[in-house]
């Protein structure tokens, strides 16, 4: 069992926090990213979409989010998400240069490869308004802030996976 965090960071104009729209949490949020076969390497051509919401019962007893079967060499393997592990990212971790961990998963047989920003992100501004359906597969957030009366931009979107012990 490899337990793999999905990090995340950003660099921010007069945001104070982004998060998916639901929380770090919400059952209907799309992960996706790319998994690598740990017996062959074969790293997939598609990204691998999971949600909280959707299950898959295991043989014995457990339940994954995903089970998939390696196209080059047949391997099964396993992904399954462990809520409450996430935080959003604020303006601290990003100022610092920072990662906020997002979801929390445990990997058996695959390996994560290159998070994709998608789906619907929720983000405050420093002002106090709230912004929501953002899409960041385009990479970057431009709005003005009529409360704060200022720019907000969310640019240069970063992901990692970490091994957690």
């Amino acid at each position: 069992m490899v337990n793999h965090m999905l990090m995340i960071t950003a660099d921010f104009e007069n945001i104070a926090s982004l998060q998916p729209q639901g929380g770090c949490d919400d059952p209907d949020f799309s992960y996706f990213f790319k998994i690598k076969c740990g017996r062959c390497g074969e790293v997939s051509q598609k990204e691998t979409c999971v949600t909280l919401n959707d299950t898959v019962p295991l043989q014995g007893k457990g339940i994954a989010h995903l089970i998939q079967k390696c196209k080059f060499c047949g391997r099964d393997g396993t992904v399954t998400m462990i809520p409450g592990k996430g935080k959003p990212l604020t303006q601290e971790l990003s100022e610092g240069g920072k990662y906020a961990p997002l979801m929390l998963f445990d990997f058996r047989g695959y390996e994560p490869e290159g998070f994709v920003f998608s789906g619907a992100w929720t983000a405050e501004s420093i002002a106090g308004t709230k912004y929501e359906d953002i899409d960041l597969s385009g990479e970057d957030f431009n709005e003005y802030d009529e409360k704060g009366e200022c720019p907000v931009m969310i640019s240069n979107l970063r992901s990692k996976f970490e091994v957690v012990k």
